[in-house]
Formats: structure tokens, C-alpha cells, sequence
């Protein structure tokens, strides 16, 4: 019988040879050194051999449990290398069907209709909470207690609201695991009356239509850099989202000198991943020429950098960051009290109550995409309706004192 002094007392030879333990174990020993189990044993009249892995990486007395559950399955009239290969199937019908196997799939089938931005939040979500615990595991055997205790961890760290946004994506994973005969049944539907219940929704905080001549007073009397304060402007003349200007390029701008002009932003930057127009008003073109003149790459023939409205030349995105327009909110006294997002909300309230345009006028401009009949979106949808609105809405923020001439701060 081998020892473990034995075992590593053997020295490779130019050809593989084998020492015998006992019942059938041996080891073989490689020309290159390396030294592997195996069990040999006949069944149905047969010659078999089993490979049992690396020594020392499995140790002696392991490869002898090993040998001697081979014999087990002998005794009971089983071959043991079917034994193998059935678990080797099932091991595979596991990972095919695992939550993580079938949440990419999903993932995946989401590609046309989300942002990558978007599509990046989710799977960074499920990677970091969900992942971890339940990954591995198969689809079909996840129960609503192990679901409930993996989004309670997320809830622990005070993370509520954000616990049922990724009970919504596991949602969508089962209901398309479901549709691909992956499982039989959506664990989260049973846990939500057992998860805590979030805040109520606190929509972002917004300049109010009677203060924003005030607004506008402080805004330009602010010293901050010229680009960023152009491109908050376009943000509340456009009533677009901040992802939206960021990466703004005038490629995008259609008609310019004409009374059409046009901004088109691709399905690939918007939130929901359909094609938006935006019907400039008079003020829009007004404010692309001092983008236009404020822009010195675009001036000095920067390919690169020229394309975009709002370049940054030390930016990792080429572009200005999230928070530069927040940061002149800011330096005006409005920290806490107003986001830039809050002026698609003031948007929506003003042109809501005026009462002369339809709702879904407003949603259409505001890139919404909603169910039923409505949900049938396309770029062009009601565009002369939101021309005519945009004209009106610019006409509002400039008799509020909205200038796109005004100078700040270089």
C-alpha cells in the first residue's frame, strides 16, 4: 500500500508508470512529474478505468473514500463512470438553467429596447445583490423564502426603494424564464407583502413657475464656465433628461437657419431606446449659435471633441459630467431645494395647467412611453402639436427672464 512519504518520493521516468495502492487504486506517474488517481474495475464483463484527479490536490485518504464509493455504487449493481456522466449532465442542466444562465438571456433579449446606460444599472444590480446567493442556483428551485432573504439584505442597508426595484427585475427574469420552460413559477410575486414598504414617492425638487424670474436673475449672474451654463439652458429650454445634453452632437441637429430646425437624438441615447425628436423654438436656435461660438473645439476643427455640443477635452466621456449643471444650482442656494431633472416636472405642471395642450402632447415631448394606445410611440408622434407647445414654453421661459445672449463667467 502507498504512503504519503511514498507518494512523494516518486520520481517521473521517460514513460508513465503506476503504483498500486489497494481494491483497484493506483497512481500514475507522468513523464513531466505529475501524478494522477485512478480505479480500475471491471463491470459487465468488462475492463473500466476511473480517473480521480491530481495528487497531492487530492490526498491519499481522499482518493481512498473515493475508491471505496466507487465500490459502493459496484455493490448496488452501478456503474460508477455512468454515475459520473449523469451528474456531469445534470451539473450542465444546472448551469443552463441557473437564475444567473437565464437572467443574461434576458439581459440580453432587453438589448433594443434599453439605454446601454440603463441596461449597465440593471445587470450592475443583479451582479452585486442578487448574483452572489441565488446565482448558481437553478431557476426552477428558487423559493420565495431564500428570494425574500437575499432582498433583505439589500433593505438592511436602508436600501428599501431599491430592494423592490430589483424584486421587479427577478420578476421579469422568472417571467421570462417561464416563457423559456426554465421554471414553472414567479417566487416574487409571493414576497411583497413581506418586504418593507419604501417612502412615500418624493418627486425631485423644482424651481417653482413664480420664482423663476428669480432663477433666471441669479443663473446669469453666476461666474461658472460658459459651456455649462448653455447647456443647463438647453436642458430647460428642451425639456430634456441630463443624459440627454451631455452628449448632445450636432449631427444631431437638422434644419438649422430654418424655421424646422429640428434636434434628433438616436434610440441609442435615450432612456427607453426610441428615436426623440425635438422641435426647436426660435430660442433653441438662438441658443446652438452661442453654444456654437463658446465652443472652441467645434471653432479649431477638433474632429473629436468639435462633434459634441458640450465637449470637455479632460473628461473621460468627452463630454461635461453629470453634475457640472447641478453645481451652478448649487452656487445659486438651491442645493436641496432643486434638481436640474426638476424642470421636465415644472415643464409638464406649466403646460399642463395652461390648458391648451393634450397630456399626451407633454408626455410625447418628455420622451414618456406609456401602455395601451398611447404606448404605440413613435420619433414624429404629434411633432406639429409639440412644435407649436415648445414655442410656447420658450416664449414662457423668456418672458421669465430665460436669455441664451447673456454672458457668464468664462
Amino acid at each position: 500500500m502507498l504512503t504519503d512519504i511514498a507518494l512523494r518520493a516518486l520520481k517521473a521516468d521517460a514513460k508513465p508508470f503506476k503504483k498500486a495502492d489497494s481494491g483497484g487504486l493506483f497512481v500514475l506517474v507522468q513523464p513531466n512529474g505529475k501524478k494522477h488517481w485512478r480505479f480500475t474495475y471491471r463491470f459487465g464483463g468488462k475492463q473500466k478505468l476511473l480517473s480521480g484527479g491530481a495528487y497531492p490536490f487530492v490526498s491519499l485518504a481522499e482518493a481512498r473514500n473515493w475508491r471505496d464509493e466507487a465500490k459502493r455504487s459496484l455493490f448496488a449493481g452501478q456503474d460508477p463512470s455512468e454515475i459520473r456522466k449523469a451528474a456531469k449532465r445534470q451539473a450542465a442542466a444546472t448551469s443552463t438553467n441557473s437564475f444567473k444562465s437565464v437572467a443574461n438571456a434576458w439581459l440580453e433579449s432587453r438589448k433594443l429596447v434599453w439605454s446601454q446606460r440603463y441596461a449597465r444599472i440593471v445587470r450592475t444590480r443583479l451582479e452585486e445583490d442578487i448574483f452572489p446567493d441565488l446565482g448558481h442556483v437553478n431557476i426552477g428551485a428558487i423559493e420565495p423564502p431564500a428570494l425574500l432573504a437575499t432582498l433583505r439584505k439589500i433593505e438592511n442597508r436602508g436600501s428599501v426603494e431599491m430592494a423592490h426595484r430589483v424584486r421587479n427585475h427577478c420578476g421579469e427574469v422568472f417571467r421570462f424564464g417561464l416563457a423559456e420552460s426554465k421554471c414553472t413559477r414567479d417566487p416574487s410575486r409571493d414576497i411583497s407583502a413581506a418586504m418593507a414598504q419604501p417612502a412615500p414617492v418624493r418627486h425631485r425638487a423644482k424651481v417653482e413657475a413664480k420664482d423663476l424670474s428669480s432663477f433666471f436673475t441669479k443663473m446669469h449672474a453666476d461666474e461658472g464656465e460658459q459651456l455649462t451654463h448653455l447647456a443647463l439652458r438647453w436642458t430647460i429650454l428642451t425639456m430634456v433628461r441630463t443624459q440627454e445634453t451631455r452628449f448632445a452632437r450636432w449631427d444631431e441637429i437638422e434644419g438649422r437657419g430654418t424655421p424646422e430646425v429640428m434636434w434628433r437624438i438616436p434610440a441609442d441615447r435615450m432612456k427607453m431606446r426610441s428615436e426623440h425628436l425635438v422641435p426647436l423654438p426660435p430660442q433653441g436656435a438662438d441658443l446652438l449659435d452661442a453654444i456654437e461660438k463658446a465652443n472652441v473645439f467645434r471653432g479649431a476643427g477638433n474632429s473629436h471633441l468639435g462633434q459634441f455640443l458640450f465637449p470637455v477635452a479632460y473628461s473621460k466621456s468627452g463630454v461635461i459630467s453629470e453634475n457640472r449643471m447641478l453645481d451652478i444650482m448649487y452656487r445659486i442656494g438651491l442645493r436641496g431645494k432643486a434638481t436640474v431633472h426638476g424642470f421636465r416636472g415644472l415643464a409638464s405642471t406649466v403646460l399642463n395647467e395652461t390648458g391648451l395642450f393634450e397630456p399626451d402632447w407633454i408626455e410625447a415631448q418628455l420622451a414618456h412611453i406609456t401602455t395601451g394606445v398611447r404606448g404605440a410611440y413613435n420619433s414624429a408622434i404629434y411633432l406639429p402639436h409639440r412644435r407649436n407647445m415648445l414655442a410656447w414654453w420658450g416664449k414662457f421661459l423668456e418672458d421669465a427672464g430665460f436669455n441664451p445672449a447673456v454672458q457668464t463667467g468664462l
